[in-house]
């Protein structure tokens, strides 16, 4: 590995960064990352990182101290001279609210974009986005990379019998087809109606899913309610059985409860989000992104096409 290349680490989700940075045979970077009595952020790099290429690892999901770090970090590589600064973010938090739709609110993705441009990035990597849209908000280079590659190869190895894939929303229908498409199966939606923020109400199962075995996709878990309502329906149409295949696992409130008693027989996250403070039932599984990830970092360094990732 060339000595160039310097990767750190926030709080957000460490062991990911750890796993990222072995699989490029590349130590985390030492630093600190500390609070002051009052809990305000102390960041200092604690090695020389002049001229060097520089990959801060952070997720910006709740608590906001994940995205203040994400900011300091990027402060103190540019005043320590970095080469070049790149923010791989594997959960983009605030993804939801991409646009205005309803009177008097914040378009907080585009705020958030413009806070890690000024704070000193010279790129972003993120991962399953809610709306790709987002990456046109930044006004830097971006990477938008797909969990597909490692679902795909993950369920391409299981034989389901007769399944299908199913979309949660109409939104989600793109990521639900291509990976119907890979996996040779149908496809189905379920109609909702979200009546207020994070509430759904399902309406209809648009295709047939009686006596078949159910993969639900999604690019990530919150509260669970769509997840849940979903599967019932589901299940209330007659699918066999039911699994849940989702990128981010958010899993806030009461979700991981709910979902322990929902119809859902098993459920594929992965690791862009720490999980290692929940204690999860055993129906869940965790596929890590770190290879997907850490690869992107190597071609991006070495100034390779990262566009074959994508595939």
């Amino acid at each position: 590995m060339p000595d160039e290349i310097r990767i750190f680490a926030g709080n957000s989700n460490r062991s990911l960064a750890a796993t990222i940075a072995n699989y490029i045979h590349q130590p985390l970077s030492a630093c600190e990352v500390s609070r002051f009595s009052d809990d305000e952020i102390f960041f200092k790099i604690d090695e020389n990182i002049r001229g060097m290429d520089v990959f801060i690892i952070q997720s910006t999901n709740p608590p906001a101290e994940n995205l203040i770090e994400l900011l300091i970090m990027a402060d103190a590589a540019r005043r320590a001279s970095a080469h070049r600064i790149t923010a791989v973010i594997p959960y983009f938090g605030y993804a939801r609210a991409d646009r205005k739709d309803q009177p008097r609110v914040s378009i907080t993705s585009k705020l958030i974009a413009n806070m890690i441009t000024i704070a000193g990035y010279n790129r972003v990597v993120m991962m399953d986005l809610h709306a790709s849209q987002i990456q046109g908000f930044f006004d830097i280079p971006t990477d938008h990379l797909y969990s597909a590659r490692i679902f795909n190869r993950y369920f391409s190895k299981i034989n389901f019998g007769d399944v299908v894939v199913v979309s949660p929303d109409v939104g989600s229908t793109k990521i639900a087809r291509a990976f119907a498409s890979t996996l040779n199966a149908s496809l189905a939606i379920i109609d909702k109606r979200r009546p207020e923020a994070n509430r759904a109400e399902v309406m209809n199962v648009i295709g047939d899913v009686k006596n078949r075995n159910v993969i639900i996709r999604d690019d990530m878990i919150d509260t669970a309610g769509t997840l849940i309502k979903g599967a019932e329906a589901l299940a209330g149409d007659g699918a066999k059985s039911i699994i849940a295949c989702c990128t981010h696992g958010v899993l806030s409130g009461k979700a991981v409860e709910n979902l322990d008693t929902s119809p859902i027989e098993k459920i594929y996250i992965t690791d862009t989000v720490d999980q290692s403070i929940k204690n999860l039932p055993d129906k869940f599984e965790i596929l890590s992104v770190a290879e997907l990830l850490g690869e992107a970092i190597l071609r991006i360094h070495a100034e390779r096409s990262v566009s074959s990732l994508f595939d």
